[in-house]
């Protein structure tokens, strides 16, 4: 396929050329930047200065495409792509505004067809090199990028990362006060919860997400893990050093899970997923599997994006009932 990028003036000679054009011995003003601008960002090693916010963004991952809603600025996406599971209903309308370049993840002449000048990504996977869409291949075609923040290289991803998250992209777009109120309804949501649970015994958690010859599970880098902590629930899989990755069906016997929480997405469903863990009988002496107790999260709820703060209330009823 072939596609044209639109041709833009640099910004620093749309005054020069305006005052040329204007009469001889019109003093007329340089152009303002807008409020808050120039704005420079590090987003996981990639330093970015804006001099105006991106008017046509691309999402990448459900839990991103629910941050820019969650900010109101569907009228700023061109289009988004690759969702987890369903949209919280409170965004339907206004990602139903917005157009899907692909099911999953677009090609890089597809993502590029959309004419974007900013492309979010929820996971390391939205940036992938082999299909060309690595950062570097994105700046090379004029378009600025920002990872979320739960894939950068280094460090655990905490509720203040998720807070800065909310706050760098609302201010990269230019509205900062959302992000402040946003941010400020969250920490209220979260400081309920943790009123309610003052003084529970941690539960040890086992998160199943997929697998059947290993377990894929929650690690201890990414915002689940944290999640679970402040639900009230002690990560058994805490150590592993990454947001997710894999366990043996050994370990997880042997780490004595009361409560396993399941991550609900894609085709295999929560009630499959329950029965593969039930039909197993290396996971018999599980407590979690001897009890029956599970727990259910969207995989959405589990990234890090706005849906965290509820999401720890929602873990925490299932892990504290009489709380």
């Amino acid at each position: 396929m072939t596609w044209r990028r639109r041709t833009l003036l640099p910004a620093a000679l749309v005054p020069l050329l305006a005052a040329c054009a204007a009469p001889a011995g019109n003093d007329t003003p340089a152009a303002k930047a807008a409020p808050g601008f120039p704005y420079t960002v590090s987003n996981c090693g990639a330093k970015t200065t804006y001099q105006a916010p991106p008017q046509r963004a691309v999402t990448m991952n459900q839990h991103v495409t629910e941050v820019m809603l969650a900010l109101g600025l569907e009228k700023s996406l061109v289009g988004t792509a690759y969702l987890d599971d369903r949209i919280l209903p409170a965004y339907k309308k206004a990602y139903d505004s917005v157009p899907v370049l692909a099911k999953e993840y677009p090609s890089k002449e597809a993502l590029l067809a959309a004419n974007p000048d900013f492309v979010y990504g929820g996971y390391s996977s939205a940036f992938d090199a082999k299909a060309g869409r690595s950062r570097d291949d994105l700046k090379a075609a004029g378009v600025n990028t920002r990872l979320n923040m739960e894939y950068c290289p280094s460090g655990a991803s905490s509720l203040a990362d998720l807070y800065r998250e909310v706050d760098e992209v609302a201010r990269t777009f230019g509205v900062p006060e959302r992000g402040t109120r946003w941010t400020a309804e969250a920490k209220k949501t979260v400081t309920a919860t943790e009123q309610r649970l003052d003084g529970v015994a941690p539960v040890p958690v086992f998160v199943y997400d997929s697998g059947d010859k290993t377990a894929f599970t929650a690690g201890g880098k990414g915002i689940g893990n944290e999640l679970i902590t402040l639900a009230g629930g002690r990560n058994v899989f805490a150590d592993l050093g990454k947001p997710f990755g894999d366990a043996t069906w050994e370990q997880v016997v042997a780490r004595k899970p009361e409560v396993i929480v399941i991550y609900d997405y894609g085709s295999t469903t929560v009630e499959q997923k329950k029965k593969r863990l039930l039909d197993d009988p290396a996971l018999k002496d599980v407590p979690a599997v001897k009890n029956r107790r599970f727990a259910v999260l969207p995989l959405s709820d589990a990234v890090l994006g706005v849906r965290v703060p509820a999401a720890i209330e929602k873990l925490a009823t299932q892990l504290h009932p009489t709380r």
